[in-house]
């Protein structure tokens, strides 16, 4: 698995001299949030803060930041720009209508700040929430291309090694027979989406990610029919309740595009997750910040 943090130790390590550039502050609308930042060397660029004339300009200044490679032995010395500060309205007069502000701070990057980025990718992905991918067929391969752009914790489970061949480098992979195992041990908000070979796999692995009271989102692929099958199943066979039965989402994607490609599929139903996911840990975050009853002593 080729995670993000190596990508970016990657491209840390190999693209030379770089710049940085990170939105420091925002007002109105904006193309993205204060902290979303790029890498900028001479001739590649690593990450976004939002495309555009925008974006353009940032990288035109980052450039230009960066030392000369013509500054030979006997060239006079010249002080570095090390640090620089755009504001940047977005206005008709760039191009860019979105109609905020945006502040971006530009600074050379240096052997501590490399670090510094790097220990804060690492720590972003070990929060990354979780998804599940029960099933490595043809669903599931793109499910799991979808899932890759997205800033998530990507995991596809196997009982078969070929359907987990050519998956994309930044998801996990796991063989293994007992594939609801796997989901027992998984992470608190964890999503699962759940499109094995097998419908009575599939059964099996539904009825234990719906006892997860703490699952974000579970999925199933298949037809009304499926469902109503499983409900049958699930109520009279596995002890599971209305209640239970009511927070699984079939068929997957929703209902309203009446297309059974698999990359179609994959695109609805990883926005279904995505969303799934904001609003779980909105939730979640929400709860935990809540202010406590006090109890004072009379």
């Amino acid at each position: 698995m080729n995670s993000k943090v190596q990508s970016l130790k990657a491209f840390l390590g190999s693209a030379g001299r770089l710049a940085l550039v990170e939105v420091a502050g925002t007002k109105g609308s904006t193309p993205r949030e204060k902290g979303a930042f790029m890498l900028v060397s001479a001739s590649a660029i690593h990450g976004t803060i939002g495309g555009g004339q925008l974006e353009y300009m940032a990288i035109d200044k980052a450039r230009q930041m960066l030392p000369s490679s013509s500054k030979g032995r006997g060239a006079r010395f010249e002080v570095e720009e090390v640090c620089a500060t755009l504001d940047v309205p977005l206005g008709p007069e760039i191009g860019q209508c979105c109609g905020g502000r945006v502040e971006v701070l530009i600074r050379l990057v240096d052997a501590a700040l490399a670090a510094e980025l790097v220990a804060a990718a690492e720590a972003e992905e070990t929060h990354l929430p979780h998804v599940y991918i029960f099933g490595g067929g043809h669903v599931g391969q793109a499910l799991a291309s979808a899932i890759a752009l997205l800033p998530v914790h990507g995991v596809v489970i196997e009982t078969r090694a070929e359907a987990l061949e050519g998956m994309p480098e930044t998801v996990e992979t796991r063989l293994t027979p007992m594939p609801e195992a796997e989901l027992r041990n998984a992470p608190a908000g964890t999503a699962f989406a759940i499109l094995t070979h097998d419908h009575a796999l599939d059964f099996l692995i539904v009825a234990e990610a719906l006892k997860r009271d703490d699952a974000a989102y579970v999925g199933m692929i298949g037809s009304k029919t499926k469902k109503a099958t499983f409900r049958n199943w699930f109520l009279k066979s596995a002890d599971g309740t209305e209640a239970e039965f009511a927070r699984l989402v079939s068929p997957i994607g929703g209902d309203t595009v009446k297309d059974k490609r698999p990359p179609v599929i994959a695109a609805l139903a990883a926005a279904e997750i995505m969303t799934a996911l904001v609003v779980h840990n909105a939730a979640w975050n929400a709860e935990r910040h809540a202010p406590q009853d006090r109890v004072t002593a009379g």
